[in-house]
């Protein structure tokens, strides 16, 4: 269990932080990276939140927010195992496996029933709910690059498969929502028109 008495230690006044296994290290290091790109994520998603409990017509508001509150939960597991490589995490640590990658999927394919398949791309815009989804999906393909930067400079065993299965499956996952949500809200979608049919 954590314990956090005070936040202010100031034992990152000289732009060094600490990762899950102890080691010091620059703040601009690729882990501290991958873990503060997640935290954005997760940051986001609690955007996402307040702006669907806002919208009191929205039926659907409360189970979403249950939903959206595991992913946060989820994307804090994954940020912790981030911060070291695998062979170093606490034997412990319960690990983000595939069960929820498959979780999201068929959370997707439940959404996907109700919509149309697209013609083209959509616009990130919509109403607040939407558009934070939008900027909640872009910081989650941000954190799956940087995810991948790690693996090809340190190797395919410097983090597991299922954080880069988890952070695909979960853009995927922001993106249906968005549209889910917009349909059940009457809202039209913007989709792309290229510049020679414009």
């Amino acid at each position: 269990m954590v314990r956090i008495t005070k936040v202010h230690t100031g034992a990152g006044d000289t732009g060094k932080t600490s990762l899950l296994d102890g080691k010091r290290v620059g703040k601009e290091n690729m882990r501290v990276g991958v873990y503060g790109t997640i935290d954005e994520v997760n940051s986001q998603i609690g955007v996402v939140r307040m702006e669907l409990l806002r919208m009191n017509d929205f039926q659907f508001s409360t189970e979403l927010d249950q939903k959206l509150s595991l992913i946060q939960q989820e994307l804090f597991d994954i940020g912790g195992e981030c911060s070291c490589t695998p062979g170093l995490l606490p034997p412990q640590m319960a690990l983000i496996g595939i069960e929820q990658c498959n979780r999201l999927v068929e959370e997707m394919d439940k959404w996907l029933v109700d919509l149309e398949p697209l013609t083209s791309f959509i616009m990130p815009t919509g109403s607040a709910p939407v558009a934070t989804m939008h900027v909640a999906r872009t910081i989650t393909r941000r954190a799956e690059r940087k995810v991948c930067e790690i693996i090809a400079i340190e190797g395919e065993n410097a983090i597991r498969t299922e954080i880069i299965c988890y952070l695909n499956r979960l853009s995927d996952w922001l993106f249906v929502l968005g549209r889910w949500v917009s349909l059940k809200n009457n809202e039209v979608e913007v989709l792309w028109t290229p510049l020679g049919k414009r």
